[in-house]
């Protein structure tokens, strides 16, 4: 093994191998980083944390003076629902189903004596649309709970508006979800008390929700001679750039609700810029990888002659290719570590700048990128130990 070492030594070229080190430490930096960034920015725009969140737009049938007069038909028909739903960029469509029954609900202050009660209405739509953790959003017929899902700014409305001008408690979204409303539901000459259980609060959808099963046994049961059509729809869209949304929403009367599809664009353009980052990286990556195995070859071609001695004496082909595939995999490592170092010295810089704008954004961790950098070690040693013990073996085919 010394001797092989000696070998190497004689012939390695500096710039070579510095020019592989330094060109693949900044494209592994460069993919680590653009997948990290975005994983620590996506949340301001998509709130969520999947790593390509969904984009959704909410769609109504524009009302009209003469509309409202004549007591036109505000929702959608399924023959509507398909025609959106067959449109090139729709992905999936879900329709707001709304109560057709009467529901009034409430609930008491005992540090203020206060007793807060308002005739409401409940709408659904299918459990994937829903942006709450759906752990409770369940309900059972013989159940007198019925999860609700409110919305956020519902919540602000009360906090900064209300109570601050009648110096009532504020309530923060934990202490909510520790209140049961009083919930009373009228209909088809029937009259049910239910206790509602705020289980979290949305920011997609401006509506008070409950379980769709729920909504479904409620209609049957409370006017079953009504028929439930949906009041509004949301749409998930493939890309909400694309300008034949809008044409087509513009051509068929409908609107969206305000800054969905300004947000969603946002977010469309967050992940083009990301996949042209991405891109990048991983070209100087592979660049990279080629720069090495061009070292590698380069020096294992100047050491033909006596590596074929080395294999004629009795060294197995494993046993000289060790030290280059041991060279490269040192590298390899030293470049991994120094990458995650970079972006976690860059993370530390932007996510300081970010924690200021947006103060709620959780901080999240380094994991995407370590996952990344590691991703591209093991793949980028792979080939190399593979690569070199294909050509040591080839020396040793064409000498024998």
């Amino acid at each position: 093994m010394k001797l092989v070492w000696k070998l190497l030594r004689q012939h390695i070229s500096l710039p070579q191998f510095g020019g592989f080190f330094f060109a693949n430490l900044f494209g592994m930096m460069i993919v680590a980083l653009s997948v990290q960034f975005y994983k620590d920015i996506a949340p301001i725009f998509t709130e969520g944390d999947s790593f390509i969140k969904k984009d959704f737009i909410i769609v109504t049938k524009k009302i009209s003076t003469l509309g409202s007069i004549t007591g036109a038909n505000n929702s959608f028909s399924d023959d509507d629902v398909n025609e959106v739903r067959s449109q090139s960029f729709s992905k999936s469509v879900g329709a707001f189903t709304p109560s057709q029954f009467s529901v009034t609900a409430g609930f008491g202050m005992q540090q203020s004596d206060m007793h807060f009660s308002t005739e409401m209405f409940f709408e659904s739509v299918p459990n994937e649309y829903v942006d709450v953790d759906l752990q409770k959003w369940h309900f059972k017929d013989d159940s007198h709970l019925i999860p609700i899902i409110l919305p956020r700014n519902y919540l602000n409305l009360y906090n900064f508006g209300f109570a601050q001008s009648r110096s009532l408690p504020k309530l923060s979204e934990g202490l909510m979800g520790m209140i049961q409303l009083d919930v009373s539901i009228k209909g088809n000459n029937k009259e049910e008390k239910y206790k509602g259980n705020i289980v979290g609060f949305s920011n997609r959808l401006n509506t008070i929700l409950v379980p769709e099963e729920f909504m479904t046994w409620a209609n049957k049961t409370f006017a079953p001679d009504k028929k439930s059509q949906a009041s509004r729809l949301i749409v998930e869209v493939k890309n909400p750039a694309d300008e034949n949304i809008a044409k087509f929403f513009q051509k068929k009367g409908y609107e969206t609700e305000d800054n969905k599809l300004d947000a969603g664009k946002t977010t469309y353009f967050l992940k083009l810029i990301t996949g042209i980052v991405l891109a990048v990286g991983l070209f100087i990556s592979v660049l990279s990888f080629y720069i090495l195995m061009l070292s590698i070859y380069l020096l294992l071609q100047k050491n033909t002659t006596k590596l074929e001695n080395l294999l004629l004496i009795g060294y197995s082909p494993g046993r000289v290719a060790l030290p280059y595939q041991l060279l490269t995999l040192g590298m390899n490592i030293v470049v991994l570590i120094l990458a995650i170092l970079m972006v976690c010295w860059a993370r530390s810089y932007y996510m300081g700048v970010v924690s200021l704008l947006f103060p709620q954004l959780a901080s999240g961790t380094i994991i995407p990128a370590v996952i990344v950098g590691t991703a591209l070690f093991v793949l980028v040693s792979l080939i190399n130990i593979i690569a070199i013990r294909r050509k040591v073996q080839s020396i040793w085919m064409h000498k024998s």
